[in-house]
């Protein structure tokens, strides 16, 4: 079979991957198609480099969809919805995986142009997207992008190379970029955690969007610090983070359920800060966008209101990891899915099994 990878965003290349590997593995032909509107290219190549993999360029949707027409793959993967999908179905089957599963309603309403499939990761996320499209292809599979850390294939990093500490625990901080807590952390916090190691990963849009440059630029003052080590734009993978991390801290990433399947113990910042649009009387948007599915991270893990109470709680989770362990365990099960390491395998038997009605 010839499979396409859509890479509207390069962010979700560490979902793909384990599906490319598996099927390469299996004897399939696989191209990425990359957007030069989205993505910035030497970034990008440097990446695909470093992965051992091809891409083709385009520079919007209507290039990528003369791309597709032309080259009919079998099967076509989106990250994303797709407009021209009446097109594409002429030849090719499509599928679509989200590249994250946080609380946002983009995750179920991206299916709004149905698929041929949509690969879902848990029990209970797949209950409710049958609610939304009843008519439409839901298959649960769990979340190939674990796949590698859950086979211990995932090396991680090597700390002493990257000038940390291996003897200590190591503190992973994952913020997204909207609500990001990014700008409520003091300028000199890994100071108030010397005996920790500081591993930084932002989201990818923080890195490489000028809009952006006040979180840039507190990524440079931490990034100074000796414990402290910040993701680069090429660290495309949170994986390697996750593999040497003892605790993580966020807001609104998803990595708090990935981080969760992990059995390794979260906490939760409640403050963050709004774009313009979202604050005072333009609220009811945030509401709007993030809806009430921001409970799902109620009880997930402790949750603090500030920065200075991470000073105690992040000592007191480390050495109580016990504390949230059957919320962690409930959370996998509704939203991460089965944790063997199979989810990218029970993909690709799907593709090569699948028989059209």
């Amino acid at each position: 079979m010839l499979i396409f990878f859509d890479t509207l965003n390069v962010y979700y290349l560490p979902q793909y991957v384990p599906i490319i590997q598996e099927l390469k593995k299996q004897g399939h032909s696989v191209n990425l198609v990359c957007y030069h509107e989205r993505n910035e290219k030497d970034v990008v190549q440097q990446i695909f480099n470093q992965l051992d993999l091809e891409c083709l360029w385009v520079n919007d949707d209507s290039e990528a969809e003369t791309l597709y027409l032309t080259q009919k793959p079998d099967w076509i993967f989106f990250g994303n919805k797709c407009t021209y999908l009446d097109s594409i179905h002429q030849y090719s089957k499509t599928a679509q995986l989200g590249h994250g599963i946080g609380p946002k309603p983009s995750y179920y309403h991206k299916s709004i142009t149905p698929m041929t499939v949509r690969f879902i990761e848990g029990s209970l996320r797949l209950a409710k997207i049958k609610e939304f499209y009843p008519d439409d292809n839901f298959v649960q599979v769990g979340f190939s992008k674990l796949d590698p850390i859950i086979n211990h294939q995932e090396p991680g990093l090597d700390l002493d190379k990257i000038g940390l500490d291996s003897n200590k625990k190591t503190i992973l901080y994952a913020p997204t970029f909207n609500p990001s807590s990014l700008e409520c952390f003091p300028d000199n916090w890994p100071k108030d955690f010397a005996d920790y190691n500081i591993l930084i990963k932002p989201h990818s849009l923080t890195q490489m969007r000028d809009k952006f440059k006040n979180q840039q630029l507190k990524l440079k003052k931490w990034s100074a610090f000796s414990n402290v080590y910040v993701a680069s734009a090429e660290d495309i993978s949170l994986l390697p983070f996750m593999q040497n991390a003892d605790i993580l801290l966020s807001e609104a990433s998803s990595t708090l359920f990935e981080f969760s399947a992990l059995a390794k113990p979260v906490i939760v910042c409640n403050f963050f800060k709004l774009k313009w649009s979202y604050r005072g009387i333009f609220h009811f948007r945030f509401v709007k966008r993030f809806g009430k599915d921001n409970v799902l991270y109620s009880d997930i893990g402790l949750h603090v209101n500030k920065y200075s109470e991470l000073i105690s709680a992040i000592p007191q989770q480390l050495a109580h990891p016990e504390q949230y362990e059957a919320n962690r365990q409930k959370y996998t099960d509704e939203h991460v899915g089965p944790t063997d390491g199979n989810a990218s395998k029970r993909i690709v038997e799907y593709l090569e099994n699948f028989q059209s009605a």
